[in-house]
């Protein structure tokens, strides 16, 4: 209340009290005693209603004064909110709402206090729909009796939207009856714009990741796997809950280069925090099989530290396999052209020597031991042509069902004689049933022949020969105790001219192995120095007969 109202009423009460109770004593009293004291009565009387009086109207204008003061507060605090804020009655009419709310809804110059929002949606056009949709929101709040939250979407004039993290909060009477409602919508766009940035960039990783068509791992710090795409899964032969917790150098353990090669790249990352390609790596699969793998690893950064590395891989197996192949072939190729060029030109002569050679031995006894020398020479040189005109040209030849069982033993006839004068004993052992096999016998038993005997030259002491069926293919596994071969040089066996032998051509693999490709065949290797080798011949049990061309 202010100043000039409370002096209005304070005249207003003295001068109806003077002129009240002046009459009353004027018309009562005639005894001028007691009429005097009337008077200092009255005075009295009249000083401390006044009094009462003053001390009430002040005692109500402070308490007004600080209740407009605690108004001018909420208004300053609400409107400085960069929250929505409504205040509403039981009857959704507005009784109080900030600057922000006011300008969102483009209420600024409306009187909205005592409206409702389905009347309030009569002053915007753009937020027509949206205020009175307030509405069947606000009633869903009544009727659930509690306070509810929820995301509101609502759209911008420039085409933009808001989003709005909304707070309704119901508040009843004693009898239950609906008192006010109020309403708290805090804007949370920024933060739905950046989980959608960081939702959109997890689905990209994700995708990247584990649609990733070739091998994807991490591991941390220890070398232990966190994780793997599906594609690492499918090679290693492990589900993900198998691998996940594991070393990753358990899967090139056997192979001390590709471990330790693996163990300094990723020395090199964590020291550098630079990506490498470490090159082809061999890793172990649950099959048995041996893969090279390509790995390139990139370090895994958090807040700028290196939590761990992420491997990507590459199967090469094929591809290495398939420049192995072809960069044989392309020797061989150069052997066929030396072949086709110079093979027939040097057995004309060839022959003509072997001929006048043969004549003086014949004729001149003096010189036994040098013509003998000179044959031999001359035979080996002739064996050399041949093997050379095998490689140079393929040559029809029918393939027949044989027991290689039979083939063996008549390999092993022919070789006795040499192995039993160099102290060798051939055995040959069948495990199971066999089924014939559809090939060209002559040249499996050169294949047998050359394996043989280069294990009789290996100064083996037994030849131990074991045949079975394997699945769909028919197994010879051929074992000696000889000498054995260097590690190195087993990747090198099958080569043209590579020979370790004081007098060998270097062409009796190249041929085995070519037999064996066209048979269908494979050729393993196993060998160890001192120990013996062992030579493993694959050939396809269940073919029909079929031409190929050797």
């Amino acid at each position: 209340m202010s100043k000039q109202k409370v002096l209005i009423i304070y005249f207003l009460t003295s001068i109806t009290w003077i002129v009240a109770t002046d009459f009353l004593v004027d018309l009562y009293i005639t005894n001028h005693s007691v009429y005097m004291w009337i008077q200092k009565i009255k005075g009295l009387l009249f000083i401390f209603f006044t009094g009462a009086l003053i001390y009430v109207l002040l005692s109500k204008n402070e308490k007004f004064s600080q209740l407009k003061e605690e108004e001018q507060r909420l208004s300053t605090l609400i409107n400085s909110m960069v929250d929505f804020v409504n205040f509403k009655d039981g009857e959704g009419r507005w009784i109080k709402a900030n600057t922000f709310g006011l300008k969102l809804f483009q209420l600024e110059q409306v009187n909205y206090i005592g409206l409702k929002d389905s009347e309030l949606a009569e002053y915007t056009d753009f937020y027509n729909e949206a205020l009175k949709y307030c509405e069947v929101s606000d009633e869903e709040t009544w009727i659930e009796k509690e306070i509810t939250r929820c995301e509101e979407i609502i759209p911008l004039p420039n085409g933009d939207q808001k989003t709005f993290d909304t707070i309704k909060v119901p508040l009843f009477n004693p009898d239950g009856s609906r008192k006010a409602l109020v309403v708290i919508g805090r804007d949370i766009t920024e933060r739905v714009n950046a989980e959608k940035k960081l939702s959109d960039s997890q689905q990209q990783y994700r995708s990247l990741f584990e649609y990733n068509p070739d091998p994807v791992f991490m591991i941390d710090l220890n070398n232990n796997i966190t994780n793997i795409n599906p594609q690492f899964e499918y090679t290693i032969g492990l589900s993900q809950d198998r691998l996940v917790g594991r070393s990753i150098n358990q899967f090139v353990s056997g192979y001390e280069l590709d471990d330790k090669k693996l163990r300094d790249s990723f020395a090199y990352v964590l020291r550098n925090k630079e990506g490498i390609t470490t090159g082809d790596i061999k890793f172990a699969t649950t099959s048995g099989k041996t893969l090279l793998l390509a790995c390139t690893l990139v370090p895994m950064l958090i807040d700028g530290e290196i939590t761990g590395i992420i491997g990507y891989a590459k199967d090469v197996t094929v591809i290495r396999e398939t420049a192995e192949r072809l960069r044989k072939t392309e020797k061989l190729s150069v052997v066929g052209e030396l072949a086709a060029s110079v093979a027939h030109e040097v057995r004309n002569p060839l022959t003509s020597l072997k001929g006048f050679v043969q004549l003086l031995k014949d004729s001149d006894e003096t010189y036994q031991t040098y013509y003998s020398i000179m044959l031999n020479e001359l035979d080996r040189i002739n064996q050399i042509v041949s093997e050379l005109l095998v490689l140079a040209k393929p040559q029809e030849k029918e393939f027949k069902k044989h027991n290689v069982v039979h083939l063996l033993s008549d390999v092993k006839a022919l070789l006795e004689p040499q192995a039993n004068y160099d102290g060798a004993e051939i055995i040959i052992a069948v495990k199971n049933e066999l089924p014939l096999i559809s090939c060209e016998a002559n040249q499996l038993k050169q294949v047998f022949i050359n394996i043989i005997k280069n294990s009789i030259e290996a100064s083996a002491q037994k030849v131990k020969i074991s045949v079975e069926k394997e699945k769909d293919m028919v197994s010879i596994l051929i074992k000696d105790d000889g000498c054995g071969i260097e590690k190195e040089r087993i990747k090198n066996l099958g080569e043209p001219f590579y020979s370790s032998k004081e007098k060998g051509t270097g062409l009796g693999l190249t041929v085995t192995y070519r037999i064996i490709e066209a048979h269908r065949g494979k050729l393993e290797f196993n060998s160890e120095v001192s120990k013996g080798t062992e030579v493993k011949i694959l050939l396809p049990a269940d073919a029909d007969d079929w031409q190929r061309p050797y």
